[in-house]
């Protein structure tokens, strides 16, 4: 006989698997309990992740078992890793440029290169972009000005695009979209344009990317992804826009296009919730 305190138990186990409409691909190691960035590279088979702040500077790459097969130590400090992004070369674009208290004066994009990806090396020393938000005077500003925290961005025709999550109470639905170049050097932001999404800080936009064929760009939050299609290239925002909402709570923290219709999702491990990448349907 079951003890009704097993029971009770078991069936939140049970709960806890139930995803919605986000379809599990694959429970992550707990090497990646914190994922911040997903990025698949179809040539060397493997989809990378890195985690976040508070965590060793490496990039993992999982096979489509959710095994760690490659680790590659990066030779940089993890400050806040937030996202990671490729372009058409196969390069791999990290994102150091988390900034909760809206504070710091080091925020980078480490770039490693394809050639040094094919190697067996386990240590690899990126190339450094660094920037700044040519809007910020004051670190910290004042909290109603705190819009210079990111966790989101994707490369697009030599350029890199960043997705800022604004820390102001009353702007918290806030993303400022910015412009660097792809290559090594230091740089100011170019600002272009702003997107609200919602009333709350589960609204923060989380991870951002753009599908292969420059038509369509999703921006991910803790409970939705805001498809944009029909892509205007000189202004993103300025596009056909659906949010679609996820029945699944968690701390979303990734997407990647899979292809036009599906996207790849991890979320972070939070004992019981979480710790996977899901793939979800979108038109």
């Amino acid at each position: 006989m079951i003890k009704p305190k097993s029971l009770i138990f078991i069936l939140l186990i049970i709960l806890s698997c139930d995803t919605g409409n986000l379809k599990t691909m694959m429970d992550l190691p707990l090497d990646l309990n914190e994922v911040s960035g997903i990025a698949a590279d179809t040539v060397n088979d493997v989809i990378w992740m890195v985690n976040d702040s508070g965590n060793k500077p490496i990039l993992y790459g999982l096979n489509s078992k959710g095994e760690i097969v490659k680790s590659i130590v990066i030779k940089a400090k993890n400050r806040d890793w937030e996202d990671l992004t490729m372009d058409t070369e196969g390069n791999v674009y990290i994102g150091d440029f988390g900034n909760n208290s809206n504070d710091r004066k080091n925020l980078s994009i480490l770039k490693i290169s394809s050639d040094s990806l094919k190697t067996n090396s386990k240590y690899i020393t990126p190339e450094r972009i660094r920037f700044t938000y040519p809007e910020q005077k004051k670190f910290p500003p004042k909290k109603s000005k705190r819009h210079f925290d990111c966790e989101a961005f994707f490369f697009f025709k030599d350029s890199l695009y960043l997705f800022t999550k604004s820390r102001s109470p009353k702007e918290k639905s806030k993303t400022n979209l910015y412009q660097l170049p792809s290559k090594k050097g230091k740089y100011k932001a170019k600002f272009l344009s702003s997107f609200d999404t919602c009333e709350d800080s589960e609204c923060w936009v989380t991870s951002a990317d753009i599908n292969e064929k420059g038509n369509k760009m999703a921006l991910l939050t803790e409970n939705s992804v805001f498809m944009f299609s029909d892509l205007n290239t000189k202004d993103f925002f300025n596009s056909k826009v659906e949010r679609y909402t996820f029945s699944y709570k968690s701390q979303k923290e990734s997407v990647e296009f899979k292809n036009d219709s599906t996207l790849y999702i991890a979320d972070e491990y939070l004992g019981v919730d979480g710790g996977n990448l899901y793939s979800f349907s979108v038109n």
